[in-house]
């Protein structure tokens, strides 16, 4: 999570979708960097309402703008699939190594998931408890160049984005079958992306 204090503007970070790269390019111009442990680094719309927020407001009268980044939910999972695919992972309950993409879209779709397609939704993480969304920009991962645009211009900078905890590189074919079957059981999420496609 970047906080830009000046610039009044708090950026959100979902795993998976470029936030690393996003925090090395721009933390020399942040107010506040939270960056372990990953659990507040990687915190959602509740608990940033809950305790964040209320402790900018209370250190300094500051109600910043919210800003996330969504990935497409099929890019997003084939992105995890492959992070947890690499070979110091091999032997944990973590590792894909022995299932296919298929398997591990599948497996994300049960209610009770393996430990190795038990990944957050970046549905919950960006609504509120009414289901609204709960951050005031939404950019899709796919449309960088519209975030950078943004940012450039909100905070007054050029800027340049490295690569950053980049998944290893692997097809990850699915089926037409459980393609139908993610897009049914997690409507929300690719609802969620297109509307970020339309901001």
């Amino acid at each position: 999570m970047l906080v830009f204090w000046d610039q009044k503007l708090v950026i959100l970070s979902i795993p998976k979708t470029g936030t690393t790269a996003l925090m090395a390019a721009l933390e020399h111009k942040a107010a506040m960097v939270l960056r372990n442990p990953p659990h507040l680094k990687h915190s959602p719309v509740y608990r940033y309402r809950r305790f964040l927020k209320p402790f900018f407001k209370q250190a300094g009268g500051l109600d910043p703008e919210t800003l996330a980044v969504i990935r497409d939910p099929v890019s997003r999972l084939s992105s995890w699939y492959r992070y947890r695919h690499r070979d110091d992972l091999d032997g944990h309950p973590n590792s894909t190594k022995g299932v296919n993409f298929d398997e591990f879209v599948d497996a994300y779709c049960r209610g009770n998931r393996p430990p190795y397609a038990d990944i957050g939704s970046q549905t919950r993480f960006l609504t509120d408890k009414d289901g609204n969304l709960g951050v005031d920009h939404l950019f899709q991962y796919e449309q960088m160049d519209k975030l950078i645009a943004f940012l450039e211009d909100r905070l007054e900078m050029s800027i340049s984005l490295p690569q950053r905890n980049v998944s290893p590189k692997m097809d990850t074919p699915l089926s037409a079958k459980t393609l139908a079957k993610f897009e049914r059981k997690h409507s929300e999420e690719f609802e969620l992306w297109h509307q970020a496609q339309k901001a």
